[in-house]
């Protein structure tokens, strides 16, 4: 930065200093410093190689098949693809809700002929058996007028 002279016209030889920042250096390092970081953090990562021990334990996290309730258009209830009387539809999901996760979704499938009531008593059933997320599954608008949407989901 520096003092430029200030010529007021009077006579007087003044001077202001300039109000402008050379940005250029200040790039220059920053540029520098990026390709440092970005050649040194892949080096940073590898670390000691060793040779790892053969272990027999279960992996943590096995995928597990959903739970899937349907109810067709004649009212019969489906559990995955197992067909339920209407009064063994509470006791089997009390079973599979001790057995369960407490995070797992059950999600309910239903005719849309249906009505609402039925939906409604279906998904009582599936809260009444101790599992606190259910989901409904519908497909999406296929003639372009709704969102698109593959399933529509209501949680907790």
């Amino acid at each position: 930065m520096g003092m430029a002279p200030l010529d007021t016209g009077s006579g007087d030889s003044g001077y202001r200093p300039l109000a402008e920042i050379n940005v250029t250096p200040l790039v220059d390092v920053m540029l520098v410093l990026l390709i440092i970081f970005m050649v040194a953090a892949p080096l940073m990562t590898v670390g000691v190689p060793v040779q790892l021990p053969k272990t027999s334990a279960a992996k943590l996290a096995q995928p597990r098949e959903p739970i899937i309730v349907t109810i067709d258009a004649e009212g019969r209830v489906f559990l995955r693809e197992e067909a339920l009387a209407p009064d063994a539809v509470l006791p089997r999901l009390t079973e599979l809700a001790a057995n369960a996760d407490p995070e797992t979704v059950v999600y309910v499938r239903g005719d849309r002929s249906l009505s609402y009531g039925q939906i409604m008593t279906i998904m009582g059933q599936v809260s009444t058996a101790g599992f606190a997320k259910v989901s409904l599954i519908a497909h999406g608008a296929s003639d372009g007028a709704g969102n698109g949407a593959a399933d529509a989901t209501t949680g907790e």
